[in-house]
């Protein structure tokens, strides 16, 4: 079972890097805006790139949705606990 009853997620290695790369690069992005601003960049630059980032932020919350959608939904549903989709539920709302 890929999820804890305590909430925890238990991800591979391989499944952490792929992660970590996409947040890595993320951070890459926001501190190029941060220098951006500090060099008093043009206004449309400036709203590009964080159009950007934010395209990489949805996208990497589509990745980890779509893994817990795969495995802790499926997993809490074979169980019988179906409060788990009340939960996506919710995630579904914030998104």
């Amino acid at each position: 079972m890929d999820c804890c009853n305590n909430k925890k997620k238990v991800r591979s290695d391989e499944e952490k890097k792929a992660l970590i790369t996409r947040l890595n690069r993320i951070i890459g992005q926001m501190n190029g805006i941060k220098r951006m601003i500090e060099e008093d960049r043009y206004c449309d630059d400036v709203l590009i790139q964080l159009a950007a980032t934010d395209k990489s932020i949805k996208s990497l919350a589509t990745v980890i949705l779509d893994n817990h959608m795969r495995t802790c939904l499926v997993d809490s549903i074979k169980s019988g606990d179906m409060s788990a989709v009340d939960e996506i539920v919710d995630l579904f709302k914030r998104f």
